[in-house]
Protein backbone atom coordinates (compact mmCIF):
# COMPACT_ATOMS: atom_id res chain seq x y z
CA UNK A 1 0.00 0.00 0.00
CA UNK A 2 1.19 3.69 -0.23
CA UNK A 3 2.63 5.57 2.09
CA UNK A 4 1.10 8.74 3.33
CA UNK A 5 3.38 11.36 3.25
CA UNK A 6 3.57 15.16 4.75
CA UNK A 7 6.44 16.78 2.97
CA UNK A 8 8.94 20.16 3.46
CA UNK A 9 6.19 21.30 5.83
CA UNK A 10 7.96 24.31 7.44
CA UNK A 11 7.54 25.14 11.27
CA UNK A 12 8.94 27.93 13.07
CA UNK A 13 11.24 27.39 16.33
CA UNK A 14 7.76 28.55 18.87
CA UNK A 15 5.97 25.48 16.87
CA UNK A 16 3.61 27.59 14.55
CA UNK A 17 3.35 26.33 11.07
CA UNK A 18 0.96 29.39 9.73
CA UNK A 19 -0.16 32.93 10.79
CA UNK A 20 -2.64 34.18 11.59
CA UNK A 21 -5.44 36.35 9.02
CA UNK A 22 -4.94 34.80 5.77
CA UNK A 23 -6.19 36.00 3.35
CA UNK A 24 -5.16 37.06 -0.04
CA UNK A 25 -2.76 39.40 0.44
CA UNK A 26 -1.29 36.82 3.19
CA UNK A 27 -1.82 33.38 1.76
CA UNK A 28 0.42 31.94 5.04
CA UNK A 29 -1.17 34.11 7.16
CA UNK A 30 0.03 37.29 8.60
CA UNK A 31 4.24 37.06 9.06
CA UNK A 32 3.97 33.46 7.23
CA UNK A 33 5.91 34.24 4.50
CA UNK A 34 9.26 33.61 6.76
CA UNK A 35 8.65 30.14 7.33
CA UNK A 36 8.99 29.50 3.29
CA UNK A 37 12.87 31.43 3.41
CA UNK A 38 14.45 27.88 3.43
CA UNK A 39 12.36 26.94 0.27
CA UNK A 40 11.97 30.35 -1.52
CA UNK A 41 15.81 30.21 -3.22
CA UNK A 42 16.06 26.54 -3.92
CA UNK A 43 16.55 25.51 -7.76
CA UNK A 44 13.04 23.71 -7.07
CA UNK A 45 11.30 26.34 -6.31
CA UNK A 46 12.29 28.16 -9.12
CA UNK A 47 11.75 25.43 -11.55
CA UNK A 48 7.94 25.51 -10.42
CA UNK A 49 7.80 28.83 -11.32
CA UNK A 50 9.52 29.31 -14.52
CA UNK A 51 13.36 29.91 -13.17
CA UNK A 52 14.94 27.47 -15.48
CA UNK A 53 18.35 26.00 -13.72
CA UNK A 54 18.29 28.76 -11.60
CA UNK A 55 18.45 28.74 -7.73
CA UNK A 56 20.51 27.29 -5.09
CA UNK A 57 21.47 23.55 -4.77
CA UNK A 58 22.54 21.78 -2.00
CA UNK A 59 20.38 20.38 0.94
CA UNK A 60 17.23 22.14 1.01
CA UNK A 61 16.85 21.58 -2.58
CA UNK A 62 17.66 18.08 -2.28
CA UNK A 63 14.91 17.43 0.64
CA UNK A 64 12.34 20.04 -1.90
CA UNK A 65 12.94 17.62 -4.82
CA UNK A 66 12.22 14.74 -2.48
CA UNK A 67 9.30 15.81 -1.57
CA UNK A 68 7.16 15.60 -5.12
CA UNK A 69 9.33 11.77 -5.90
CA UNK A 70 7.06 9.13 -6.08
CA UNK A 71 4.03 11.28 -5.06
CA UNK A 72 0.33 10.03 -6.79
CA UNK A 73 -2.00 12.38 -5.83
CA UNK A 74 -2.53 15.35 -2.80
CA UNK A 75 -4.67 16.15 -0.10
CA UNK A 76 -5.24 19.67 0.85
CA UNK A 77 -7.15 21.37 3.14
CA UNK A 78 -9.62 24.30 1.66
CA UNK A 79 -7.55 26.86 3.06
CA UNK A 80 -4.49 25.45 1.42
CA UNK A 81 -6.63 26.19 -2.08
CA UNK A 82 -7.77 29.59 -1.68
CA UNK A 83 -9.37 32.29 1.01
CA UNK A 84 -12.57 31.79 0.08
CA UNK A 85 -15.01 31.31 3.63
CA UNK A 86 -18.35 29.51 3.20
CA UNK A 87 -20.31 28.30 0.46
CA UNK A 88 -18.22 28.92 -3.19
CA UNK A 89 -19.90 31.59 -4.57
CA UNK A 90 -18.84 30.79 -7.78
CA UNK A 91 -16.55 28.73 -9.79
CA UNK A 92 -13.72 31.73 -10.14
CA UNK A 93 -11.60 31.13 -7.59
CA UNK A 94 -8.98 28.30 -9.21
CA UNK A 95 -6.40 28.52 -6.87
CA UNK A 96 -2.95 30.57 -5.66
CA UNK A 97 -0.69 28.87 -8.81
CA UNK A 98 -2.22 30.22 -11.68
CA UNK A 99 -2.99 28.55 -14.56
CA UNK A 100 -0.61 25.40 -14.03
CA UNK A 101 -0.09 24.28 -10.43
CA UNK A 102 2.83 23.12 -9.29
CA UNK A 103 0.90 19.49 -8.41
CA UNK A 104 0.57 17.47 -11.46
CA UNK A 105 -1.51 15.05 -10.29
CA UNK A 106 -5.05 14.53 -8.86
CA UNK A 107 -5.58 16.67 -5.80
CA UNK A 108 -8.53 16.12 -3.22
CA UNK A 109 -9.28 19.18 -1.47
CA UNK A 110 -11.18 19.00 2.14
CA UNK A 111 -14.36 21.34 2.21
CA UNK A 112 -17.88 21.16 3.88
CA UNK A 113 -19.42 22.86 0.02
CA UNK A 114 -19.77 21.04 -2.59
CA UNK A 115 -17.69 22.01 -5.83
CA UNK A 116 -17.34 20.35 -9.42
CA UNK A 117 -14.49 19.19 -10.08
CA UNK A 118 -11.81 21.91 -11.88
CA UNK A 119 -8.91 20.63 -14.21
CA UNK A 120 -5.92 23.13 -14.71
CA UNK A 121 -3.47 22.86 -17.22
CA UNK A 122 -0.50 20.32 -16.40
CA UNK A 123 -2.08 17.32 -15.35
CA UNK A 124 -4.02 18.64 -11.90
CA UNK A 125 -7.50 18.37 -11.10
CA UNK A 126 -8.53 19.40 -7.81
CA UNK A 127 -11.49 16.97 -6.56
CA UNK A 128 -13.51 18.35 -3.56
CA UNK A 129 -14.47 15.92 -0.89
CA UNK A 130 -17.11 16.85 1.68
CA UNK A 131 -16.92 13.27 3.74
CA UNK A 132 -13.91 13.80 5.36
CA UNK A 133 -10.19 12.80 5.79
CA UNK A 134 -11.05 9.08 5.67
CA UNK A 135 -12.95 9.28 2.61
CA UNK A 136 -10.46 12.06 1.06
CA UNK A 137 -7.81 9.19 1.65
CA UNK A 138 -9.64 6.69 0.22
CA UNK A 139 -10.14 8.19 -3.22
CA UNK A 140 -6.55 9.87 -3.31
CA UNK A 141 -5.42 5.94 -2.78
CA UNK A 142 -6.76 5.30 -5.85
CA UNK A 143 -5.62 8.01 -7.70
CA UNK A 144 -2.16 7.21 -6.62
CA UNK A 145 -2.20 3.93 -8.11
CA UNK A 146 -0.13 2.59 -5.92
CA UNK A 147 2.25 5.76 -5.51
CA UNK A 148 2.20 7.84 -2.31
CA UNK A 149 -0.62 10.36 -0.70
CA UNK A 150 1.30 13.73 0.24
CA UNK A 151 -0.85 15.89 3.29
CA UNK A 152 -0.11 18.84 1.80
CA UNK A 153 -1.87 21.15 4.51
CA UNK A 154 -2.93 23.42 6.23
CA UNK A 155 -2.11 23.01 9.76
CA UNK A 156 -5.88 21.67 10.36
CA UNK A 157 -5.67 18.67 7.97
CA UNK A 158 -2.38 17.84 9.02
CA UNK A 159 -3.56 17.46 12.59
CA UNK A 160 -6.37 15.64 11.83
CA UNK A 161 -4.79 13.11 9.63
CA UNK A 162 -1.84 12.68 12.64
CA UNK A 163 -4.60 12.56 15.48
CA UNK A 164 -5.98 9.54 13.60
CA UNK A 165 -2.34 7.96 12.69
CA UNK A 166 -3.31 7.92 9.31
CA UNK A 167 0.44 9.29 8.64
CA UNK A 168 3.38 7.33 7.55
CA UNK A 169 6.15 9.99 7.89
CA UNK A 170 6.59 13.74 8.63
CA UNK A 171 9.05 16.07 7.29
CA UNK A 172 9.41 19.55 9.26
CA UNK A 173 11.83 22.06 7.97
CA UNK A 174 12.71 23.97 11.32
CA UNK A 175 13.05 27.44 10.39
CA UNK A 176 15.15 29.73 12.73
CA UNK A 177 12.20 32.21 13.22
CA UNK A 178 9.72 33.32 15.78
CA UNK A 179 6.31 33.81 14.96
CA UNK A 180 4.89 34.48 18.58
CA UNK A 181 1.54 33.29 17.24
CA UNK A 182 -0.73 31.41 14.60
CA UNK A 183 -1.73 28.17 13.87
CA UNK A 184 0.22 25.64 16.56
CA UNK A 185 1.14 22.70 14.64
CA UNK A 186 1.05 20.11 17.81
CA UNK A 187 -0.85 21.89 20.19
CA UNK A 188 -2.70 19.37 22.08
CA UNK A 189 -1.44 16.04 20.03
CA UNK A 190 0.70 13.82 22.10
CA UNK A 191 2.77 12.83 19.13
CA UNK A 192 4.26 9.71 21.11
CA UNK A 193 1.38 7.83 22.32
CA UNK A 194 0.47 8.20 18.81
CA UNK A 195 3.28 6.21 17.44
CA UNK A 196 5.03 8.65 16.28
CA UNK A 197 9.22 8.99 16.85
CA UNK A 198 11.60 11.77 15.79
CA UNK A 199 13.82 9.30 13.41
CA UNK A 200 16.17 11.45 11.56
CA UNK A 201 17.55 15.50 11.27
CA UNK A 202 19.77 17.07 8.74
CA UNK A 203 20.86 20.83 8.75
CA UNK A 204 20.31 22.63 5.66
CA UNK A 205 21.13 25.81 4.65
CA UNK A 206 18.31 27.65 6.11
CA UNK A 207 16.46 25.12 8.24
CA UNK A 208 16.77 22.18 10.23
CA UNK A 209 14.61 18.94 8.49
CA UNK A 210 13.11 16.74 11.02
CA UNK A 211 12.03 13.50 10.15
CA UNK A 212 8.98 11.75 12.73
CA UNK A 213 7.70 8.25 11.69
CA UNK A 214 4.87 6.55 12.76
CA UNK A 215 6.18 3.31 14.63
CA UNK A 216 4.18 -0.27 13.78
CA UNK A 217 2.01 -1.59 16.49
Amino acid sequence: MSNVRVQSFAVSMDGYAAGPDQDVEHPLGVNGFGLMEWFFPTRMFQRMHGGGSDGETGVDNDMAEKGFVDIGAWILGRNMFGPVRGPWPDDSWKGWWGDEPPYHVPVFVLTQHARAPLTMAGGTTFHFVTEGIHAALEQARAAANGKDVRIGGGVSTVRQYLQARLIDEVHLAVRPWLMGGGEALFHGLDLPQLGYQAVEHVAGERATHVFLRRQDG
